[in-house]
């Protein structure tokens, strides 16, 4: 009699006392301030997991041993919650609802699992559910990492025509610089040139010079000598006039 005493209090225990896992996933959708990542729907009859990568990086390490989402869908799977919306993480179950906590007791384990004896067909399907649940586990983490790098090549691209544009503003300064250079020296040799050029006919015209004197040219000295036969003539004249008065 207190062999069976001692059994039903135990159960009775068992049956008032909710699942650890049942009430530590109770917590975090019950929480309002993780409402970002995990939240009741709008008529608290499911939750929903709306950001996968995030609850098993940051809330799944608090309260579980682990930060595996699969896993964590699995347990869901052996406690009777089923997803019911193909586009999003959305799990429910007739005794988790918003509110009504105390409910939580009635929820157990599926036999299926606890029993060694099922058949192999349930085994098959139980691994195809979980193989599926890994499959979209690891969907939802690629597709997150897709977001990233997709966005990283974005902020690349747009840096990469920043730095465009202001190598061709940089170009093109510089060879403003150089067509001004270019134009600068253009002129400075043409004033040489033509600086060069005068004095060479300057010299030209000038005459020759030996030894540092400037020589006569012919033509020169002939007018000389034609200006003195000139003045020698007129005063030839003046004194042959004076003499006969």
């Amino acid at each position: 009699m207190e062999s069976e005493s001692e059994k039903g209090l135990l159960e009775y225990v068992r049956k008032s006392s909710p699942p650890p896992f049942l009430l530590k996933t109770y917590v975090l959708v019950e929480d309002p301030t993780t409402d970002e990542v995990i939240s009741w729907n709008d008529d608290g009859t499911a939750f929903i997991v709306w950001q996968p990568a995030e609850f098993a990086r940051d809330l799944l390490p608090t309260l579980f041993k682990h930060s595996n989402f699969s896993s964590f869908v699995r347990q869901l799977n052996t406690y009777g919650f089923r997803k019911v919306a193909t586009t999003r993480w959305e799990f429910s179950n007739d005794m988790f609802r918003k509110g009504e906590k105390d409910q939580l007791c009635e929820i157990r384990r599926r036999k299926a699992w606890s029993n060694k004896q099922q058949p192999n067909v349930q085994v098959r399907i139980a691994s195809k559910d979980q193989s599926d649940d890994d499959q979209r586990s690891s969907s939802t983490s690629s597709s997150s990492e897709y977001t990233t790098l997709v966005d990283e090549n974005k902020r690349l691209k747009n840096e990469n025509g920043v730095l465009n544009s202001e190598l061709s503003i940089m170009k093109k300064k510089c060879k403003e610089l150089l067509d001004l250079v270019a134009m600068y020296g253009g002129n400075s040799e043409k004033e040489d040139e033509e600086e060069e050029e005068g004095e060479e006919n300057g010299r030209e015209n000038a005459g020759p010079m030996l030894f540092g004197v400037r020589l006569e040219v012919q033509g020169e000295m002939e007018k000389k000598r034609k200006r003195a036969d000139n003045v020698c003539e007129s005063n030839s004249r003046l004194f042959l006039s004076q003499s006969c008065k």
